[in-house]
């Protein structure tokens, strides 16, 4: 099966959460109830049981966590020297540029399923936990000057990250959970992508962003095209095996997640231009997702 129809099915996901929230009465009370169903609850019973339950060597993790980390340096680096280069204003780059590095874990989990089986999962999990850090203290860093949570208490809070630790740690010390335990999980994980999926189609939004077309051109060349040029620079650098260096890429093409609008009201960003990013990215990528994947031999 072709990369494009292996991931039409989520992408026709997110295109029915937005039916659902626009067209067929499902409102944003709705839909906010279940995405923090999904973030709390649904979707890190997913990360620690993926991560739990496939063997990980410890030099395989550190081949992934300084890929990881060298593609979202690259991602924070090229877009704030070019929203600086551009002259952007600084509340307006400072919301801005998180979309350039920032990413759709929904997505991103659902296609490493598909395009990888467990295994594939697996590695999407263990990327998504080294860079939930990561890009939590560029994004909040970029922001604090104007007000909100601190940096400690942001990752402390965060469910990605604790589910991630809580997984390595169990992998590492060789736990098994119960039978009934295990099931409960599964069923939760299960649960989540499409969850997940159809409240990233619900947020989507067309407006805002007026006098920044630059700045937002330049974010989205850095998300979709330049961020996967230089995940593939990583896995040949740090010596990836293709199944992991495709997954590497995977992440890398993502679009931008929904958490980085919620972010950007909370601490006093342009929220409305950071959803208009969002919305354009997840449809862009419709097109720039397959077209990376088949690049590398999909």
């Amino acid at each position: 099966m072709s990369v494009a129809l292996l991931v039409l099915p989520d992408f026709l996901l997110v295109a029915l959460g937005w039916v659902l929230r626009h067209k067929l009465g499902f409102n944003r009370d709705f839909f906010a109830g279940t995405e923090r169903l999904v973030y709390f609850i649904l979707f890190p019973a997913l990360l620690f049981q993926s991560i739990l339950r496939t063997p990980i060597s410890a030099d395989n993790a550190l081949l992934l966590l300084q890929s990881t980390v060298s593609v979202l340096a690259v991602g924070v680096a090229l877009a704030w020297l070019g929203g600086r280069i551009l002259r952007a204003p600084p509340l307006a780059l400072a919301s801005a540029a998180q979309c350039g590095y920032r990413f759709n874990t929904y997505i991103g989990l659902a296609l490493a399923a598909s395009l990888g089986g467990a295994q594939g999962q697996t590695t999407m999990a263990l990327i998504v936990g080294f860079a939930v850090p990561f890009a939590n203290l560029a994004a909040v860093y970029g922001l604090a000057r104007h007000g909100g949570s601190g940096l400690l208490r942001e990752l402390i809070r965060n469910p990605l990250l604790v589910a991630t630790l809580l997984g390595l740690a169990g992998n590492l010390a060789g736990l098994q959970l119960p039978g009934p335990v295990d099931t409960v999980m599964a069923r939760l994980g299960a649960a989540s992508l499409a969850l997940g999926i159809l409240c990233v189609g619900a947020s989507l939004s067309w407006q805002g962003g007026q006098g920044h077309g630059r700045l937002i051109t330049w974010i989205l060349t850095v998300k979709l095209l330049l961020l996967p040029l230089a995940a593939i620079g990583a896995a040949t650098l740090f010596g990836l095996a293709d199944a992991e260096a495709r997954i590497l890429l995977l992440f890398a093409a993502l679009p931008t997640a929904s958490a980085a609008y919620v972010l950007a009201m909370r601490m006093g960003g342009d929220g409305r231009m950071v959803a208009l990013i969002i919305s354009l990215g997840t449809l862009f990528s419709v097109v720039t997702l397959p077209m990376w994947l088949m690049i590398v031999g999909g």
